[in-house]
């Protein structure tokens, strides 16, 4: 799911994709709204906010605003980078940028009660808008750009189009359609879903919530690394296992 790139990804590894990495996505933007009362996961309204600021020369808020735009745009940077660097090749290229995520995660858990004493709430929100560039920039780069899943905004749109697509498209064109709108449609239910229960929790066990996107981080991240080392030592148990054949005597 996360170590294939290029010609090696499958529809399924996308998929798979989509659905943790959109569950946590849209369980962030909802908590983290709730708990900072700022869109945690995308910079598309931060652009109005920050207009409104420079308008209204209210330079505090302003300020705020471009630092969140530009810590999203570090956490994209900083994931691509670490890829990069690593290669795409690389057997681990992903997990830096997910175990920094988790962290992020965890610390707002644990720490976002401290708002008023020495933590303001722009600060949280800054750190959880970097967490989510990291994690828009890990996805696009390993999906090739197909899957997105901070914002529902380009989603929407290309699920638009191939809508479009498939009335006017002759049936044999419509399979690679139809793929990408289960696809498109799945990041956008997940999306959906994490942010009711994100929502939901929140209102139960206040900052606590962060734990469960970084628990579905975690088992993303443990199923890609050693799901491959369980399904290895399992076909070597079995093949230790079997019967070894004796040589016919004439």
């Amino acid at each position: 799911m996360l170590r294939h790139f290029g010609v090696k990804r499958t529809y399924t590894h996308n998929l798979k994709l989509a659905v943790l990495l959109s569950l946590t996505a849209g369980f962030v933007n909802a908590a983290g709204f709730l708990g900072f009362a700022a869109l945690t996961t995308n910079v598309t309204g931060h652009a109005a906010l920050f207009a409104e600021g420079i308008a209204d020369q209210n330079w505090e808020s302003a300020k705020a605003i471009a630092l969140w735009m530009m810590l999203f745009l570090s956490g994209a940077f900083t994931s691509s980078l670490i890829v990069t660097k690593i290669g795409h090749n690389g057997r681990f290229s992903f997990t830096i940028p997910i175990v920094l995520e988790i962290i992020i995660l965890v610390y707002c858990a644990f720490s976002a009660y401290q708002i008023g004493f020495g933590f303001s709430k722009h600060f949280f929100a800054g750190i959880l808008l970097f967490a989510m560039g990291m994690q828009n920039a890990l996805v696009s780069v390993i999906s090739g750009s197909v899957v997105r899943t901070t914002h529902l905004t380009g989603t929407f749109t290309d699920l638009g189009i191939e809508l479009a697509q498939l009335s006017v498209h002759k049936f044999g064109m419509q399979t690679e359609l139809i793929s990408k709108i289960k696809l498109r449609m799945a990041i956008i239910f997940f999306f959906m879903l994490g942010a009711l229960s994100g929502a939901y929790l929140f209102k139960f066990i206040s900052f606590e919530a962060f734990l469960v996107p970084a628990s579905i981080l975690g088992f993303t991240l443990i199923y890609d690394v050693f799901r491959l080392n369980i399904k290895r030592y399992y076909s070597n148990f079995r093949y230790r296992r079997r019967p070894i054949s004796k040589p016919l005597v004439e």
